[in-house]
């Protein structure tokens, strides 16, 4: 295209109107990276790690933070002469609890699939690679004969953005949470979700059940067995975008 690719060299070719304009700012982004990259210098930190046991022989790693009062910065020390000193010291010190510290913190629960965050987590959890997700969302989408003669689509559209649901979704969600969890585990209100990036397309909801009463254990022998799984991995998502924040001590 005429463009010099190397970070010192910006210019535009002759002939180059307003594409060249959108291109020269791409590139000069992609050489301001590079340059960042080539200036990157590595450097080895070092951490002392061991671990410590409860009196009822509970084992758990610590990891020294903070040494002769001043903190260990969180790449480690800068000098393995400096850890093994600090190691050799910690062997042979006592070791005392000073205090204990507890807290509570709430996590939200994630908002329906979309086609890339079901992609994510069926690999993570099922083990599919993406082409196996979208073949096999493809036959839920399509549907299954489940008697009448009629085919029945278990999930809606697998390909979309868009992680908001329709208000009758979100009420058969909330009921089926407090039918197999109870009233405790329910939201105090429906959660409504709405994309966190702009520009996103959201002709099409959120990757859902068709029906939140539905459950995997029902389609079991009516499906494969790797549609019994993803369904399951989208019906359990559904109901957990409606539940209460997960508390973690």
């Amino acid at each position: 295209m005429g463009y010099g690719l190397s970070p010192l060299l910006w210019r535009k070719a002759p002939g180059c109107r307003s594409a060249g304009r959108v291109q020269s700012v791409a590139l000069r982004l992609l050489c301001q990276r590079e340059a960042e990259i080539e200036a990157f210098v590595p450097r080895t930190g070092w951490t002392v790690e061991a671990e410590a046991a409860t009196r009822a022989g509970a084992v758990f790693p610590v990891r020294l933070s903070a040494l002769d009062g001043a903190p260990v910065p969180a790449a480690g020390l800068a000098a393995e002469a400096v850890a093994e000193s600090a190691a050799r010291r910690i062997r042979a010190a006592a070791w005392t609890v000073a205090s204990v510290e507890r807290r509570i913190v709430r996590r939200r629960p994630p908002p329906p699939f979309t086609t890339a965050t079901l992609q994510q987590e069926a690999a993570r959890r099922l083990g599919f690679a993406i082409g196996r997700t979208m073949a096999v969302a493809q036959t839920l989408y399509e549907g299954v004969d489940l008697g009448g003669g009629e085919r029945t689509g278990l999930i809606t559209y697998m390909r979309t953005d868009g992680v908001a649901v329709a208000r009758a979704a979100r009420t058969a969600a909330r009921a089926a949470v407090r039918r197999e969890h109870g009233a405790a585990y329910l939201a105090p209100r429906p959660r409504v979700f709405r994309p966190r990036a702009a520009n996103v397309s959201e002709a099409h909801e959120a990757i859902r059940p068709t029906d939140c009463a539905r459950t995997a254990a029902s389609l079991a022998g009516r499906v494969e067995p790797d549609a019994v799984a993803l369904y399951g991995l989208i019906r359990d998502r559904m109901l957990a975008s409606q539940m209460r924040a997960a508390r973690l001590e």
